[in-house]
């Protein structure tokens, strides 16, 4: 079979021609379209560009939030042998221009949704022909369309040019460009990731190698579909087993969107869902709360619960060994009293999470995994279609980003690019039909991240002697010490937050300075909580004081002496701590849209903080900037 999209998209709708294939909620329940209904949309959807002019190779960029129309339009582009051009939905419009315009785009799909945003920069674009109105407006400007007007267009053509459009798609080449994905730019400016037919068809099959799906199954994606973890792991595999996905009902504001996640969750009762830590830690959160609200006593045995059910599933890959069975009957009566419920919340059904976005701290793996939803934290890049390495139910091992997929090479290696032994860290190399194709209009970054062949992921990792991969965090990320030593930060930090009920975010910082410093977001509801328990005021200066003593109480946990003393290096640990007085968002541009921080734009926004930090006067917590930040912060 030719390894394309349309090729593969044809051949499962044969085989799973009724099965459900996506399911969207517009009205008051979840109702599915099957992959008959979905290839006949498609079919007219291509027709209806091929009508308005679309030729093999142009760009259409799409701007719209997941739902059934979303796959409609971009296997509808490539069959055309366009290239689409997925937009995130966090966008500011300058950033939607920037793309748009990068890619040369000729027309652009749009929801409602974003129609005010492109209001602000249509001017802007005098290369943009066309726009497609997803849902119906009032009045259309000249150069839109709607959606529904391609769709007919579609039919008509078809029934005049179906030779034509059969033609068209079975041309197509592996090597033919699918997407122009876009960085969302954590280290430097966004780049557009040149992902070709082959290159999805290639991941989704190394993603076989590892991890089984059933056609029954059933996927709730609310991660951004733009993101090609979205696309691989979510249209695409899910599409070559015949099973089905849901997306997030939209609401009227953000806010009614976010909150329609955990009630769309328990309505369409999904075997499977992906995670990022954000999420995960947000979860677990609402799930102890509402442990704390049943009183002392539940709580108790919830707490005694868990303890059981670490020690019994301790790494995953050793459960159960030795006098471990002992337990098993507690465990059940645990799970059936305790823990089912808390998955009932869930839907019932859900199997597992598989987690990636970034590194996920153990014991937050461990608490999710004693429930009975276990997160499988893979480890991916865009510039690899994603997936690189997954843990899987039959194979894991918490802590890891699991076995590397086959039908991939994946090396370790050290500065001057020699092959590292097993156990030693270095940088994380992969070659194989999942590496994009290149950067868009970057030739030279083309050339710095693929060199003979290998993609140069820009991880720090290692692999240990059972074939597991560790990723320790970006090298661009390290604390570089004053004598050269470096060290990646990103564990402390996941430990920090997920540890601290007092700490919401956190950053270390260390650029070649004699000591380590922190930019830390508090919790502010948990500081108020705090503060009322001790009858403070954060107005007052014993408040301020109470509320910052907590926060270094937290950091020294990791110190000598402490709670966590030998987590961490003590040198790494931070001699000084900022307070910030807002959370670190997408909207402020200091974490991508799959919730990622943003380092280099942390420290442009914070710079004056940090050398700050590095003076004698911040070494205590208590100082008139951090007294102004958590009072700003709490207010």
């Amino acid at each position: 079979m030719m390894r394309t999209i349309p090729h593969f998209f044809e051949e499962n709708v044969a085989r799973f021609a009724d099965n459900p294939y996506m399911w969207e909620k517009k009205t008051d329940r979840f109702e599915a379209e099957t992959y008959r209904q979905i290839h006949e949309r498609v079919v007219h959807f291509a027709c209806g560009l091929l009508s308005i002019g679309i030729n093999h190779g142009d760009r259409l960029a799409l701007l719209s939030e997941g739902r059934n129309d979303w796959i409609v339009c971009e296997l509808g582009i490539l069959y055309t042998g366009a290239i689409n051009v997925p937009l995130s939905t966090l966008l500011s419009d300058a950033e939607i221009k920037f793309r748009i315009v990068h890619s040369s785009s000729r027309f652009l799909i749009i929801s409602g949704t974003h129609y005010p945003k492109l209001e602000t920069i249509r001017k802007e674009l005098p290369e943009l022909e066309k726009i497609i109105c997803l849902d119906e407006k009032e009045h259309y400007s000249p150069d839109e369309i709607p959606f529904s007007e391609v769709m007919n267009r579609g039919k008509e053509y078809l029934q005049k040019n179906r030779e034509t459009f059969e033609k068209r798609w079975k041309s197509l080449q592996e090597d033919d460009f699918a997407n122009i994905s876009y960085t969302s730019g954590t280290t430097a400016e966004p780049k557009g990731i040149i992902l070709s037919h082959k290159n999805y068809y290639a991941n989704v099959q190394q993603a076989y190698s590892l991890m089984s799906i059933e056609p029954d199954w059933k996927i709730f994606l609310f991660i951004p579909w733009d993101h090609s973890f979205a696309h691989s792991a979510g249209l695409y595999c899910f599409m070559g087993k015949g099973a089905s996905i849901g997306s997030l009902q939209t609401g009227k504001t953000s806010i009614e969107t976010l909150k329609n996640i955990p009630l769309n969750i328990k309505e369409f009762k999904p075997e499977m869902m992906f995670s990022v830590p954000a999420f995960s830690k947000n979860l677990k959160k609402n799930i102890e709360s509402a442990i704390r609200q049943k009183g002392p006593l539940v709580q108790k045995l919830f707490n005694h619960a868990l303890k059981i059910s670490y020690s019994y599933n301790k790494e995953g890959f050793n459960r159960g060994g030795g006098l471990q069975f002992l337990k098993l009957p507690l465990m059940k009566l645990y799970d059936l009293i305790l823990f089912k419920k808390i998955r009932e919340q869930l839907g019932g059904n859900m199997k597992f999470f598989i987690g990636g976005g970034a590194l996920l701290d153990i014991e937050l793996q461990r608490f999710f995994y004693a429930i009975g939803i276990p997160i499988y934290q893979g480890y991916g890049l865009s510039e690899a279609t994603p997936i690189i390495s997954i843990n899987t139910p039959h194979r894991h091992k918490l802590g890891s980003s699991g076995m590397p997929v086959k039908m991939m090479e994946i090396r370790i290696l050290d500065e001057d690019g020699k092959e590292l032994p097993v156990g030693e860290k270095g940088e994380i190399v992969i070659k194989g039909d999942n590496v994009m194709m290149g950067y868009w209009k970057n030739e030279k970054a083309t050339r710095e991240t693929i060199r003979n062949g290998y993609l140069h992921t820009g991880d720090m990792g290692y692999i240990d002697p059972d074939g597991f991969l560790y990723v320790l965090g970006r090298f661009k990320s390290l604390l570089i010490a004053d004598d050269g030593e470096k060290y990646s930060p990103e564990s402390i930090e996941e430990a920090m937050v997920f540890q601290s009920r007092y700490i919401l975010q956190c950053m270390l910082y260390n650029n070649q300075n004699p000591y380590t410093v922190i930019l830390l977001v508090p919790d502010r509801e948990e500081i108020k909580k705090y503060l009322l328990e001790k009858e403070l005021d954060i107005g007052t200066e014993e408040g301020k004081e109470a509320a910052l003593k907590i926060l270094q109480q937290e950091v020294n946990a990791y110190r000598k002496g402490g709670k966590y003393e030998t987590m961490f290096p003590q040198r790494w640990l931070p001699a000084s701590i900022g307070i910030l007085d807002e959370e670190m968002t997408v909207q402020n541009k200091m974490l991508n849209s799959m919730q990622k921080m943003v380092r280099r734009k942390v420290v442009e926004r914070y710079q004056n903080l940090i050398d700050f930090l590095y003076t004698p006067e911040s070494k205590n917590i208590v100082n008139n900037r951090n007294k102004e930040a958590i009072t700003k912060l709490l207010s």
